[in-house]
């Protein structure tokens, strides 16, 4: 490599697609990581039951730039992840399945063949979705998801779009930007064939990019170094001193709250933007029931004020540890601070309630793990600032947080760690 030497801090996705792009352009690579394996916020980690996935990412055919990076690093999508049409349906048999066509067609088709919703309800999600359409699925800025679908029927919002705005966003109908939900929908629903498709992973997070991406980049020269945590970062000429490493151009692919600290002093402003982003958490129960198959490999979740489960994923369908599902808590605030215990036993009941007859086990034989991710995803709230991907010559911040038209997803954070390498050199 006879390029410029970049320093990329964080090896999360968007730190991995940055140190990719870098490498691809024949730049010399050092990859920094805090924790003692890569991945961030969607990798496997170790747990009494075996690897289990720090929280469940689901993936959809129109993430077009995190599938061309797996496909670089030699993980084939075609082998790691499970395609099947948007299934959104309850254990009750209510929902809606999109088939396979074009993409218009095929949501059409979908909703008039929706269970569980009148007539009126399928015209009504119809016409809405028309007048998005129209309107190039625009909206104004200051617009939440609840005023943006406050005249489809309750049946439709509480079956459809809140769940796929929990999905998406991770915030509340209530707080949400109705225009990121707009673009998410455009992107997923309307933008081709197979865009909507649910792609599920078939393996632990971490074997889906992070260790593919690191020995693809051990095998090309780049400098890995895990366990280290960037301390100083100061301007040095033109260049950048990194603990002292002098580098040409540096990618911030850490944390936003790690960002911010390591640019208080080169670029306050953006530090300050950076640190005043708000977060939503996100829990994962995992259950354990020898005798459950569910019809789907994921189903959606009739929440509640005791049923706090969104998702249910059967592990066990996607060859990922047999008799183990995976309960999804979005937006999980109000949970969080009831107290992990008191969550593990509603999430319990829940799924007994949503599947009679099983998880009948003590509820310490029922539960296998559950965990938090506290700062899961930024507060996707109407009219965000989020800082710039571009911060100063030479440097620039990569993450899910960053300044785009995505919610915190991973396609927001490969799409941004690429666009970061692009912005310095």
């Amino acid at each position: 490599m006879s390029g410029r030497s970049v320093a990329v801090v964080g090896a999360g996705w968007a730190g991995l697609a940055a140190a990719v792009r870098a490498v691809e352009q024949g730049h010399r690579v050092t990859l920094l990581e805090m924790a003692r394996q890569p991945g961030g916020r969607a990798r496997g980690v170790m747990t009494a039951a075996g690897e289990l996935d720090n929280g469940q990412h689901i993936l959809i055919g129109a993430y077009r730039h995190t599938l061309a990076l797996m496909r670089t690093v030699g993980a084939d999508p075609a082998q790691r992840l499970h395609r099947l049409p948007l299934v959104l349906r309850y254990p009750d048999g209510r929902g809606l399945a999109l088939p396979p066509g074009p993409a218009i067609t095929s949501f059409v088709r979908g909703v008039a063949g929706a269970q569980g919703w009148s007539v009126r309800d399928r015209l009504a999600l119809l016409a809405a979705a028309g007048g998005w359409l129209a309107r190039g699925f625009r909206c104004a800025p200051e617009l939440t998801v609840a005023t943006l679908c406050r005249r489809l029927p309750a049946a439709v919002i509480a079956d459809l779009v809140e769940p796929l705005c929990v999905a998406a966003l991770n915030t509340p109908m209530a707080a949400a930007s109705a225009t990121v939900f707009l673009r998410v929908l455009k992107d997923a629903l309307f933008s081709g064939a197979g865009s909507a498709d649910l792609l599920l992973p078939r393996a632990s997070l971490s074997d889906l990019l992070p260790r593919p991406a690191l020995a693809w980049l051990a095998s090309r020269g780049a400098t890995l170094q895990v366990g280290r945590r960037a301390m100083a970062l100061q301007a040095d000429g033109a260049a950048w001193s990194l603990d002292g490493m002098s580098c040409d151009a540096v990618v911030l692919a850490c944390s936003a709250v790690e960002a911010a600290r390591l640019t208080a002093s080169v670029a306050p402003a953006w530090s300050a933007a950076a640190a005043a982003l708000r977060y939503e958490p996100i829990v994962t129960a995992y259950l354990h029931d020898p005798a459950l198959r569910l019809p789907s490999p994921m189903m959606a979740l009739a929440a509640g004020p005791q049923a706090p489960a969104q998702f249910v994923f059967d592990l066990g369908a996607l060859g990922r540890g047999a008799a183990c599902f995976a309960f999804v808590v979005s937006g999980a605030a109000p949970w969080v601070a009831r107290g992990l215990d008191a969550t593990a036993a509603s999430v319990v009941q829940q799924a007994r309630a949503s599947f009679p007859g099983s998880f009948r086990a003590a509820d310490d034989t029922v539960l296998r793990h559950i965990a938090a991710e506290q700062r899961a995803t930024f507060a996707c709230t109407p009219g965000l600032r989020r800082p710039p991907i571009a911060i100063a010559p030479g440097l620039a911040a990569a993450g899910d947080y960053v300044e785009g038209p995505y919610p915190a997803t991973l396609e927001g954070a490969v799409r941004a760690g690429e666009q970061a390498v692009d912005a310095v050199l």
